[in-house]
């Protein structure tokens, strides 16, 4: 601490910046980092606001309508365009606080997941899939090994001793027939 005035008042003067400039981020990282931390930013501010609603006090601050206290951090990674995010979610004493920004994100991955496999049981092609994954910003990894051991597994389904079942032709699965036996019935 130092005295600002000679007549008792102190000043506290912070051992660290709570904020960084923009011109002190463009050089700490490259251009594809910058995106991303400038991202990561915006998310955890976002956070700190809304929990300091939630709690109804800002940090290391005294108020009467205060409902609870932080209590750390906890880190989640948010897979997006620009790189993994990786966001440090306030936690509270009392309650609990989960932004909402993180939680349609799982969805929406669900759903991906859901039309891709889709499009691949109605038969449209790998190669047109990989395109639309691709416009979509994700990685061919996405795609590939899993459609690769489903079919595998399909495969073997088909290849599979039948034993005491021979009435049925085809055993249907999820909207999708499987010719059990190439060699004609008897």
């Amino acid at each position: 601490m130092e005295f600002a005035d000679f007549d008792h008042a102190l000043t506290e003067i912070p051992m660290t910046k709570s904020s960084m400039s923009l011109t002190d981020l463009l050089e700490k990282h490259d251009e594809g980092d910058f995106l991303r931390a400038v991202a990561e930013a915006v998310l955890q501010l976002i956070m700190e606001t809304d929990v300091e609603g939630v709690i109804g006090a800002g940090r290391h601050e005294r108020a009467e309508a205060r409902t609870s206290y932080r209590n750390g951090y906890r880190d989640r990674a948010r897979d997006t365009r620009l790189g993994a995010l990786n966001l440090r979610v306030p936690k509270l004493r009392q309650g609990s606080y989960f932004p909402g920004f993180l939680e349609p994100r799982r969805t929406s991955e669900k759903a991906l997941v859901a039309v891709i496999q889709e499009a691949w049981i109605g038969g449209v092609s790998t190669r047109r899939v990989d395109d639309l994954v691709q416009a979509m910003g994700l990685q061919r990894w996405f795609l590939r090994p899993d459609l690769k051991h489903r079919r595998h597994g399909e495969d073997a389904f088909g290849r599979r001793q039948l034993g005491v079942v021979r009435s049925r032709r085809r055993i249907w699965r999820c909207a999708a027939w499987f010719t059990c036996r190439r060699e004609r019935w008897r």
